[in-house]
């Protein structure tokens, strides 16, 4: 029988009260607690029936690498035009808005209406297990424990009661009608649908990488990508979604990394660029805690430069590629993704955060590093036409390598304009 904050008609939301709370709990679990009303003991606190997943056999048959190798973005992203680069480039996209959707399954829920439901520094699930006990409905939260909260006299429908709860603790909910269980976690499935540019969704790809998501599926026929997120990075591309159809502009870095094997300990003599090269052809350096990063002209091409280091040692391409940063935003290019997997430098990032300024200035926030953590970061405001050459990197930092040898990244950034169209757009883009 349904209590006195029960009701079967649907009403307003009127007021109520929620605050999130501080609490050692926010840490995330490890498994699935299935919650319903056989499981509650007031008197005892409550407990749940927990699936622990088995842990992954290290030795257990992999994908073979030659498949893994199959990467649908290499012709888009691995590959640099070094002579005939374009500053500012404008490309047509279609008309088409933007759309995230969420991809599991998510029923009408029962009208009920809730009446003064209060919780005090409880847990979201141990809350919402009130909520729903009294309903008949099963609770599964799978990877609780969640933050605790406080709420005082919540009114309204069980949808919105629900609602904010779940918003207030950063959860998605969905709801199967089949078993009468509501579901609870920290991240969601979700579809971006994207205007039919390539290079827009490369741009995308790259924010999500660089928001660290990593399990990625693109559709490059019917412009989609398919992603799993928590809810701050939801708001933060739908975020991304209006700044971007405000200003349509975006800043594409072209990478090149190399590595000199040195002839001798000494490595390459770097302060012989001033005497090969105008002295005006270097405008800054900058020393990070690694490297040192110059703002160098056209002058010193990346051929320019391999000519130079060739005095030094031998020099090996390890990678060279694209990525694109929509203004203001994070994006990340992976140098093993355009590199041989035997590479030392497999691991190495490049991560940037760009903004355009007046008068064609770009503010660029440089960072290098690899799965073990940071290595170095730079700030840098630079003219449009001139490009970053990052030097001074010990090959040591990735692996064993002869002493004196060192890895150079050489990048140039370009701005990306794109223009709505109603024309067919062809594989131009």
């Amino acid at each position: 029988m349904m209590n006195n904050f029960y009701g079967f008609k649907k009403s307003l939301f009127v007021v109520f009260s929620l605050a999130l709370l501080s609490s050692c709990n926010h840490a995330e679990g490890s498994g699935e607690v299935v919650y319903s009303a056989a499981d509650i003991k007031y008197s005892d606190g409550y407990q749940g029936n927990y699936k622990v997943l088995p842990q992954q056999d290290p030795y257990m048959l992999r994908t073979m690498h030659r498949a893994n190798d199959l990467d649908l973005e290499t012709p888009l992203r691995c590959g640099v035009n070094w002579k005939t680069q374009e500053m500012v480039q404008t490309l047509p996209r279609n008309d088409i808005s933007f759309r995230i959707e969420r991809n599991d399954v998510n029923d009408a829920l029962p009208e009920l209406e809730i009446r003064d439901f209060s919780f005090d520094n409880e847990t979201a699930d141990q809350a919402l297990l009130k909520l729903t006990k009294e309903a008949g409905l099963v609770l599964i939260a799978k990877d609780a424990p969640y933050p605790a909260l406080y709420g005082k006299n919540l009114s309204g429908s069980f949808k919105d009661v629900l609602e904010h709860i779940t918003k207030s603790a950063d959860l998605f909910y969905r709801y199967d009608a089949k078993t009468k269980s509501v579901i609870l976690s920290r991240r969601g499935s979700f579809t971006l649908y994207l205007p039919h540019s390539k290079t827009l969704t490369l741009g995308f790809l790259d924010v999500l990488r660089g928001a660290g998501i990593t399990d990625i599926v693109t559709n490059w026929r019917d412009y989609n990508i398919i992603f799993e997120a928590d809810l701050d990075t939801v708001n933060k591309i739908n975020s991304l979604i209006a700044d971007f159809e405000a200003n349509p502009t975006m800043i594409m870095y072209d990478v090149s990394v190399f590595r000199v094997i040195a002839n001798e300990p000494c490595g390459v003599v770097w302060k012989d660029l001033l005497k090969d090269f105008d002295f005006g052809a270097i405008a800054t350096a900058q020393t990070g805690v690694i490297g040192r990063l110059l703002t160098v002209t056209n002058d010193i091409s990346k051929e320019h430069l391999q000519q130079f280091v060739q005095k030094y040692g031998t020099v090996q391409d390890i990678s060279e590629g694209h990525f694109v940063v929509p203004t203001r935003w994070f994006s990340r290019f992976d140098v093993g993704r355009c590199g041989k997997v035997e590479n030392m430098e497999y691991p190495l990032s490049v991560l940037a955060r760009a903004g355009l300024e007046k008068n064609d200035r770009i503010y660029s926030e440089i960072t290098l590093d690899t799965t073990d953590g940071e290595i170095t970061r730079f700030k840098v405001r630079n003219k449009l036409g001139e490009n970053f050459l990052i030097i001074g990197l010990p090959s040591e930092i990735f692996g064993p390598a002869k002493e004196g040898t060192e890895t150079i990244v050489f990048i140039v950034p370009r701005l990306v304009r794109l223009l709505k169209t109603d024309e067919k757009i062809k594989n131009r883009i």
